[in-house]
């Protein structure tokens, strides 16, 4: 019997779950912090590291008190973040800047012109992240972040992954040399490909902008997965924790991989992380490129396999907006929602409110709902959204399994899914598959899988979860309201593609309204 402590940073808030081997989570607790947003750019997500700690070492106690452990019995400690959350820093690791939260949209321009040159340049790795580099991803935050802070570019040692700096800091890794780079994290966002030779080489980034001359070496690090231990708590964080000094920490990873695996996710799986945003994670045997998919990268969420990732940019964040709007709150606004059937609102929503993660891979489109009239409401908007981001995952999931990644299973993970039966339903009559939620919440589950692996008690992740993770709730997909679907879902295609692809064909538009109009009615039984 071991026990350890899971930690998952999500956009606004850090859990610690307490977790034992044998009687699963004792207890957890959370703690938030500030996300700073302004009116003037709404591109800009960024948090503070100090905050970021601060939380840590409240939610930590808290979790400790909540399970009744002493901090002798904490076996080891792991850590998940969001990502790419990207930050500047200079000796000592110290930070010279908030983090590039991974919503935080401002390098829009440095990310067309890393497409462009590496197109240009015909750099192959650039097909391994979907043939789009992201305004969410590394590369582009740091030259956004060097182009716009002038005066501290003297100062600048390195930038670090959210993951693994933290995960340096509570080690004590004073160097970048000496610090831990998360093959999850600089796999997917940093273009990093051990089979390519790693980083992207010298004389590309400098072609992309003198400022990213020199930056290669300092991206330095003990680049490893989340089977490889990182290091040891180090006293002065032990103590500001409540902790040990001296539990071992493994290299960290983002917090949807991880999530997947608290979920149960296995190779044939598929896991839906659902929260602000949507995270679509799956585990293959076969490394292969897959166009628009944002990820494929060796060692990431299993260690021992392949992980893809591919995502949505706002769900949660989408729901929230509409009811915002509305001058309510989703929970009120959600009331009643169950009544409603499959393309009864007339409304075909495409929920690119905050840009198109995947395929498309275009943060500069915006949101579109075609099909309003005079008495549609703000509740028929929000069944609308959750109908068009299972239609958007719906695309993800074909374009995956044309590439050869078995979507034998789809597994509904994240905070918005054990709350919402009304999203469970239209994803599996969407898909048109059984969709699977645990039971029990798996936020931090997966953190704290891979701190047994680090304390070993379990021998691999399988056993880990065969040990910890929840039961499902099966929900079975309705054959005639698939059937509807089928139908609404061939439009939303036609419209996802037609409106947001740059070289899209032609496509008979005078059709869509009108089909929009024949289903409603049919829903609602007048015809």
């Amino acid at each position: 019997m071991a026990i350890v402590a899971g930690v998952d940073f999500g956009t606004l808030s850090v859990r610690v779950a307490i977790v034992d081997s044998e009687r699963g989570r004792l207890g957890s607790a959370v703690s938030e912090y500030p996300l700073h947003r302004t009116k003037e750019d709404p591109d800009r997500a960024t948090q503070s590291h100090s905050d970021h700690m601060r939380a840590l070492a409240e939610a930590m106690r808290g979790a400790l008190h909540a399970a009744n452990v002493s901090a002798n019995q904490i076996a080891a400690l792991a850590l998940d973040t969001t990502g790419s959350s990207v930050i500047p820093v200079g000796e000592g690791l110290e930070p010279l800047d908030d983090y590039y939260l991974w919503c935080d949209h401002r390098a829009w321009r440095e990310a067309a012109l890393i497409t462009e040159t590496a197109h240009k340049r015909n750099l192959e790795v650039i097909q391994w992240c979907g043939g789009v580099y992201s305004s969410e991803w590394g590369f582009s935050k740091l030259l956004h972040w060097l182009r716009t802070q002038p005066a501290k570019r003297t100062r600048f040692v390195t930038a670090f992954e959210h993951c693994d700096m933290l995960t340096a800091v509570l080690c004590g890794v004073k160097e970048s040399a000496e610090a831990p780079r998360s093959v999850c994290a600089m796999g997917h966002k940093w273009m990093w490909n051990e089979s390519l030779g790693g980083l992207p080489p010298e004389d590309f980034l400098e072609a992309v902008d003198p400022l990213l001359k020199g930056i290669r070496p300092k991206l330095n690090g003990r680049y490893a997965a989340s089977d490889t231990i990182a290091g040891t708590l180090c006293s002065s964080w032990a103590e500001k924790l409540g902790l040990r000094a001296g539990i071992p920490i493994p290299v960290g990873a983002f917090d949807a991989h991880w999530d997947a695996i608290g979920a149960g996710a296995r190779p044939g799986d598929v896991s839906n992380v659902i929260g602000t945003a949507t995270c679509i994670m799956a585990i293959s045997d076969e490394t292969r490129q897959i166009p628009g998919v944002c990820g494929v990268v060796k060692g990431s969420i299993d260690p021992k396999r392949t992980g893809v990732e591919a995502g949505l940019s706002a769900t949660g964040d989408l729901f929230g907006t509409v009811a915002r709007r509305a001058g309510t709150s989703v929970k009120e606004l959600a009331v009643g929602l169950e009544k409603y059937c499959p393309g009864q609102t007339g409304l075909v929503r495409m929920t690119w409110d905050n840009g198109d993660r995947t395929i498309l891979v275009n943060p500069e489109l915006g949101g579109i709902t075609l099909g309003w009239n005079m008495t549609s409401t703000p509740q028929d908007e929000l069944f609308a959204a959750i109908e068009g981001t299972a239609f958007h995952t719906r695309v993800i999931l074909e374009r995956m399994a044309e590439y050869g990644v078995p979507v034998e299973r789809v597994i509904n993970a994240g905070g918005i899914p054990q709350k919402n039966a009304v999203l469970n339903r239209v994803y599996a009559n969407v898909l048109n598959k059984p969709v699977l939620v645990p039971k029990a919440e798996v936020t931090s589950l997966g953190s704290s899988i891979f701190a047994f692996l680090a304390a070993g008690t379990f021998r691999s992740i399988q056993e880990a979860q065969d040990a910890i993770c929840p039961d499902y709730l099966v929900v079975e997909p309705d054959p005639a309201a698939a059937r509807v679907y089928e139908e609404l879902y061939q439009i939303y295609r036609d419209l996802y593609f037609g409106f947001g692809a740059v070289n899209s064909k032609p496509m008979l538009a005078g059709r869509i309204l009108p089909a929009l109009r024949r289903i409603a009615a049919a829903a609602r039984g007048a015809v």
